[in-house]
């Protein structure tokens, strides 16, 4: 995410979902998960540059990013944390793109 500003961390995810999504129904909703949040994160990230772009609304565009960067990291930690404990979760504030 951070070396490709926010372009290509959905990359990994996607790989992740199609190489292992039928191992399971844990598995494949926590890959699901993961890629939502990525998908998520992604929609925020243009919106984000696109106000950066605009001159007016830079400041909030900034602020953006990084509000977008740390939402991401917080639930990806949160919901690792959650599969390694063998817990079922919903990440909060991520639609359901991918099911």
């Amino acid at each position: 995410f951070i070396l490709s500003a926010g372009t290509l961390g959905f990359v990994a995810s996607l790989v992740i979902y199609l190489m292992y999504k039928d191992r399971g129904p844990f598995v494949r909703q926590n890959a699901a998960n993961s890629l939502n949040i990525q998908i998520a994160m992604g929609i925020g990230v243009v919106i984000s540059w696109i106000m950066i772009l605009t001159i007016i609304l830079s400041p909030i565009g900034v602020l953006g990013l990084i509000a977008v960067a740390i939402w991401g990291c917080v639930l990806h930690a949160l919901a690792a944390v959650k599969a390694n404990n063998g817990e079922w979760y919903k990440p909060p504030m991520t639609p359901d793109f991918v099911k």
